[in-house]
């Protein structure tokens, strides 16, 4: 299984996870944050928790099987995507397995 992450701009939160949705890629997690990149956007506002942030972010997590990773990654850089630079970035890491608290059922396939 793979650990898809993903941190892109909130404005495209929405049509991500809508996208995500109608593929098949139901449990998402979402988590607001802050983020410095290589790119600094010349309308950031400095954070009132931290003073050395570029701009608002949004991690997108989700965790799927290997043969669905492909489409879950290029589903997401095709609806995160603007016209602006700074549209995020995507990592993937390998799940050894998950398991689901109410029975202990593995869901590696």
């Amino acid at each position: 299984m793979k650990e898809i992450k993903a941190f892109i701009k909130p404005k495209r939160v929405q049509v991500v996870v809508e996208s995500l949705r109608d593929a098949g890629f139901e449990s998402v997690t979402l988590s607001k944050g802050e983020g410095t990149g290589a790119h600094k956007d010349p309308d950031a506002s400095p954070s009132l928790d931290f003073h050395f942030t570029d701009s608002p972010i949004v991690k997108l997590e989700l965790v799927c099987q290997n043969e669905e990773m492909d489409k879950a990654v290029q589903l997401i850089c095709g609806k995160a995507k603007t016209p602006e630079p700074g549209d995020g970035i995507i990592y993937v890491s390998e799940i050894d397995d998950a398991y689901r608290i109410k029975t202990g059922d593995s869901l590696k396939e």
